[in-house]
C-alpha cells in the first residue's frame, strides 16, 4: 500500500492522463497539491519505482502503468453520478415499452458507446425472439457446403456443412425447399423439435438422400440454437484514441473484434462488474475490457465496453450498472 500523499497523487495524475492523454509533469500538479515542484518529483519516483507510474520516451511527465490503473481501480476509484443528460437518454430506451428486448439492448449500448467513445459487445444466446425467415445454401462441391440461415430480426448465421458421402445438388434444393416452406416462422430455439417431428417424415418420403440431408441440417440449426449471438458496436471509435494512431495496431484490433470466437471469449468471471486492464484482458495488451452479466427472462447474457486503458472507469461502470439493472 502506499502512503495518503502518493495516494492523492495517484490519483491526480491517473484522472488527468484519463482527460487529457498527455504525460502529467510536476509542476502541473503543484498548486493541487499544495507543494514543491521537488517534493512532487520526489514522490513521483517512488511511485515509479513501486511501478504504479512510468515514464514517456517524448516527455519529462509521468503516466501511469497497467499497475497503477489497476490500483487506481481497486483503492482509489469511486463509480462516477450519471449526468442528467446521460440518464435521461437511457432512460427514454428503457421507458419505450415497443422496444424488444434486444432492441433496447442494441440501442442502449449504442448510446454508451457513442458517450465514451469506446466499443461495446453484446453477448447472449441466439434469441429466442428471432424466427427463422430465410434458409439458403451455397455448395461448395458434392461433399462441403455452406447454410445460411436468416432470421426475421436481420440476424445471419452461417454453418460450413461436411457431408460423410457425395450429395447431389438436386437433393440439397429439394431439401431446402422443404425446410423453408415447414419452419419458417418458426422460433431459432423451436427448429430441432419442427424438424424432427414434421420435416423429418416428409423428408424421408421425398428426397433419396434423405439421412445424410437430415441429419446435416439437423446439427446445424442445432448449433444456431445454441450458439451465442454476437454483437459489436462502433469499432471504429478506436480510431478516435489518440494512443491508438499506428496503423499496424488499428489493423491489429479491429480484426479481433472481427475474430467472433475471440470475442465470444469476453465473458465475465465473476458477478457484479469485472475489470480487465491490459494483459489481464487476454484480448489486447493495450486496453482494458469492463464487462457484466445481465439477466432477461431467464436468459443470460454479457455486456462489455473495450476502450484503451486510459478510460473513464467511474463513469463506464455506472453506465454498465444502470443497464444492467434495468434489463433485470
Amino acid at each position: 500500500m502506499i502512503n495518503e500523499r502518493q495516494t492523492h497523487l495517484l490519483k491526480l495524475i491517473v484522472e488527468d492522463y484519463i482527460k487529457t492523454a498527455k504525460p502529467v509533469s510536476s509542476k502541473s500538479l503543484c498548486e493541487l497539491m499544495n507543494c514543491s515542484s521537488a517534493t512532487i518529483r520526489n514522490e513521483m519516483s517512488n511511485l515509479e519505482e513501486l511501478g504504479l507510474l512510468e515514464k514517456t520516451h517524448t516527455s519529462s511527465g509521468r503516466v501511469p502503468s497497467e499497475k497503477g490503473y489497476r490500483y487506481y481501480v481497486d483503492y482509489i476509484m469511486k463509480p462516477s453520478e450519471l449526468t442528467g443528460e446521460d440518464m435521461l437518454k437511457l432512460q427514454t430506451i428503457f421507458h419505450n415499452n415497443s422496444l424488444a428486448i434486444s432492441d433496447t439492448i442494441k440501442l442502449s449500448m449504442q448510446l454508451v458507446a457513442d458517450i465514451t467513445n469506446c466499443t461495446t459487445i453484446t453477448l447472449g444466446a441466439a434469441s429466442r425472439e428471432n424466427r427463422v425467415n430465410r434458409v439458403m445454401v451455397e455448395q461448395l462441391d458434392d461433399q462441403n457446403m455452406i447454410a445460411i440461415v436468416i432470421t426475421d430480426k436481420g440476424h445471419v448465421e452461417h454453418k460450413n456443412i461436411h457431408f460423410a458421402e457425395q450429395v447431389d445438388q438436386t437433393e440439397i434444393k429439394k431439401t431446402v425447399d422443404l425446410i423453408n416452406k415447414l419452419i419458417v416462422g418458426t422460433p431459432i430455439d423451436q427448429v430441432s423439435e419442427r424438424l424432427e417431428y414434421e420435416v423429418k417424415p416428409v423428408i424421408t418420403k421425398v428426397v433419396r438422400q434423405h439421412e445424410v440431408l437430415y441429419n446435416a441440417f439437423y446439427n446445424a440449426f442445432h448449433d444456431f440454437a445454441k450458439g451465442e449471438e454476437v454483437r459489436v458496436t462502433s469499432a471504429s471509435n478506436m480510431l478516435k484514441q489518440p494512443e491508438f494512431n499506428d496503423a499496424d495496431k488499428i489493423r491489429e484490433i479491429i480484426s479481433k473484434f472481427d475474430d467472433k470466437n475471440m470475442v465470444s471469449n469476453i465473458k465475465e468471471d465473476e458477478n457484479g462488474i469485472n475489470i480487465y486492464i491490459g494483459s489481464e484482458t487476454e484480448f489486447d495488451n493495450d486496453v482494458s475490457i469492463i464487462k457484466t452479466r445481465y439477466t432477461v427472462s431467464g436468459e443470460e447474457g454479457t455486456i462489455a465496453l473495450v476502450g484503451p486503458k486510459r478510460m473513464e472507469y467511474g463513469r463506464v461502470i455506472s453506465l454498465l450498472e444502470y443497464i444492467k439493472d434495468n434489463l433485470g
